[in-house]
């Protein structure tokens, strides 16, 4: 990556001066003034050109070749093992099955309108209003229905958990 503020780059900004860092590391610009002639100052500049040139260039050789361990440690986290790539399978498939018995769930114990209104109120995230206005009945209705399918649903949820939990989680 290419430093704006190297010295290379700041020495070949300037074609007026010499950019160089002093012995307290502050950047000092050497100006044509500063020097005998200008023959002088076109010597040393071309000189400063040249030598930071090959010090950039020996700088990029080295980074160039190697890698940075900057980031390295979430990358590290972003390859699966072996146990969990297996676990996560596992998991996809549990979800699957969960998700199979609950709509089979549904379909055994909630009627074609408390499953329509249900789903449109919970994951399309319909109001209770807008449901009502739908289907052209009092909203009060919509959300007295919508309540008891949630009961009827948390009682079969919670049978299917204490059998399922009787039967060794499967």
């Amino acid at each position: 990556m290419f430093d704006r503020n190297s010295d290379y780059a700041l020495n070949k900004k300037d074609p007026d001066a010499i950019v160089c860092k002093s012995a307290t590391g502050i950047h000092i610009r050497l100006t044509r003034a500063d020097f005998s002639s200008a023959e002088e100052f076109e010597k040393w500049k071309r000189w400063s050109d040249e030598n930071y040139h090959a010090i950039e260039k020996a700088d990029h050789r080295h980074s160039n070749r190697t890698i940075s361990l900057e980031g390295l440690a979430e990358l590290s986290f972003a390859v699966l093992s072996a146990e969990t790539k297996v676990m996560d399978q596992y998991d996809q498939e549990e979800r699957a099955r969960l998700c199979r018995l609950l709509a089979e769930g549904l379909d055994a114990c909630l009627t074609a309108p408390q499953r329509r209104r249900l789903w449109l109120y919970c994951v399309e995230g319909l109001t209770i209003k807008e449901i009502a206005a739908q289907e052209k009945v009092k909203h009060q209705n919509i959300s007295k229905r919508i309540l008891a399918a949630k009961k009827i649903l948390k009682k079969f949820l919670e049978r299917w958990v204490q059998n399922r939990t009787k039967n060794g989680g499967r």
